[in-house]
């Protein structure tokens, strides 16, 4: 992400300080993640020391400081979840993508992540890409599901 496009979203919400978390929301929406290059700009243009930037993307976990995937999966593994079968899910998933909670692949086509709970238990097993949630899902569903994003 260029210094030209980090000043457009920065101007966006007024240069204000107090848009910190908007425009590191923005920033992440557009690259996945937070580069420390983005950190620093937005450091200077909004002035706002580095030790508050890095705590508040360090605090929030929809923050990033390291790359992640294209295509961001969550697993729910809460007990109405767990005990419809999350387990062969994520299992399903780790197959397919290579790849375990908390890693994202190579390509950074996907990341994967395990969640205690995304809301809808009625509708567990529960699988999330990119914020779209697939409900009542087997291990085949899982896999027919992941081929769309491949």
């Amino acid at each position: 992400m260029d210094n030209k496009r980090i000043d457009q979203i920065i101007d966006k919400h007024g240069g204000d300080p107090s848009s910190l978390i908007q425009v590191l929301l923005e920033i992440q929406s557009e690259h996945h993640w937070l580069p420390m290059d983005a950190l620093k700009r937005v450091s200077e243009k909004l002035r706002v020391p580095m030790t508050r930037i890095q705590h508040i993307a360090t605090f929030y976990k929809a923050f990033s400081l390291v790359p992640k995937g294209r295509h961001e999966i969550h697993i729910c593994m809460g007990t109405a979840c767990h005990v419809r079968g999350a387990q062969r899910v994520l299992d399903m998933v780790q197959e397919m993508t290579g790849i375990k909670p908390g890693e994202t692949d190579m390509d950074l086509n996907f990341s994967l992540e395990t969640v205690n709970c995304l809301g809808c238990c009625a509708l567990g097993p529960v699988m999330e890409i990119n914020g779209k949630t697939y409900g009542k899902m087997t291990p085949a569903e899982t896999a027919d599901v992941l081929k769309n994003y491949s």
